[in-house]
């Protein structure tokens, strides 16, 4: 997987931000509509990213709308993908999730997570972080080590919310449970704003959650941020040990947002359009809007997306299966 440098997305910034008005037609050399399912709200992290992956294919010649199908946790709008013509119209935006951790999860998906898809490339990743409340957690409390031995003191207090149930960061939470040895009890949320409402109010103690949910709060003195789950230290959180760093390496992972196609999409439009998604994660206009909610552009080859969702679904098979973790939905 690659990663475009810095260099890259700063060179030639200002043209890019002069060409990318709203509202510029699409060039002429490629004028068919396309649109990209999202299966989440408008406003959503999801949403702006497919929204900015339409800006950065703009200035390509590619028309491209956003098309939100909301419901059953992204469910709908993947499910709908493999009733579209697999011509290039219509492509999914969704987290990968939805294909690496879903299927051990749901009893009723809606659709098969290898057979319904044509992988085009990844476009962003998110790692997770896991905050304390200062309402509700001693000061003392400014460590993993610290965290685990008050929990294992307070056992009223071992507690920890998710965005949603059945999510990565459910299952990091539950991770975090096994390498530490604590028995905590999961309280997940309808997204991550009424659960960091109540992480800074105090009515939960902690909350394993994305990076980007962070961000706004870093600062406010109201949570303090414990550990990363990514490999490595997160740009946007460079003062926030990673969970490998304090001995959980355990407790690693990222989410990823991608790109796919119907399933019968031939090779040659599945290469078109990841050639056009490499091309965009080079937009210094994708990355400066990336920057604002945390993601950091990614882009590999079809082929290596493929193995990728392989390798990720083997990865938490075992791990959701332990947690004892199913929805009926």
């Amino acid at each position: 997987m690659m990663h475009p440098t810095r260099r890259e997305f700063t060179a030639g910034l200002s043209a890019a931000a002069l060409a990318l008005s709203i509202g510029r037609p699409a060039l002429a050399q490629n004028d068919k509509l396309s649109r990209i399912l999202v299966g989440y709200p408008p406003g959503g992290t999801l949403d702006v990213t497919a929204r900015r992956v339409g800006e950065a294919w703009r200035e390509q010649g590619r028309a491209c709308i956003v098309d939100n199908r909301a419901g059953a946790a992204g469910r709908v709008a993947s499910g709908q993908l493999k009733r579209e013509k697999a011509d290039g119209s219509v492509l999914l935006c969704t987290h990968t999730s939805a294909l690496t951790i879903y299927p051990h999860v749901y009893s009723r998906l809606g659709y098969d997570a290898v057979a319904d898809f044509r992988p085009v490339s990844p476009i962003a990743n998110v790692g997770c972080a896991f905050a304390v409340s200062a309402a509700a957690v001693p000061a003392s409390v400014t460590t993993l080590d610290a965290y685990v031995q008050w929990v294992k003191a307070n056992p009223k207090a071992a507690l920890f919310a998710s965005p949603a149930a059945g999510s990565m960061a459910h299952f990091l939470g539950y991770r975090l449970d096994q390498a530490a040895g604590l028995q905590r009890t999961h309280v997940p949320y309808r997204g991550s704003a009424p659960a960091m409402q109540d992480l800074l109010g105090g009515q939960i103690p902690a909350y394993m959650g994305f990076v980007a949910d962070f961000l706004q709060y870093a600062d406010n003195g109201k949570l303090r941020i414990l550990a990363v789950t990514s490999e490595k230290r997160s740009r946007f959180l460079p003062g926030v040990p990673t969970f490998a760093e304090q001995g959980l390496a355990q407790v690693t992972g990222a989410e990823s947002y991608g790109l796919f196609l119907p399933p019968q999409a031939s090779d040659a439009l599945v290469a078109e359009l990841g050639e056009a998604t490499r091309q965009a994660a080079r937009s210094a206009a994708l990355m400066a809007g990336f920057d604002k909610l945390g993601l950091e552009p990614v882009w590999s080859t079809p082929a290596a997306y493929v193995q990728q969702i392989a390798r990720e679904s083997e990865h938490w098979r075992p791990i959701v299966a332990a947690s004892g973790f199913k929805s009926e939905e």
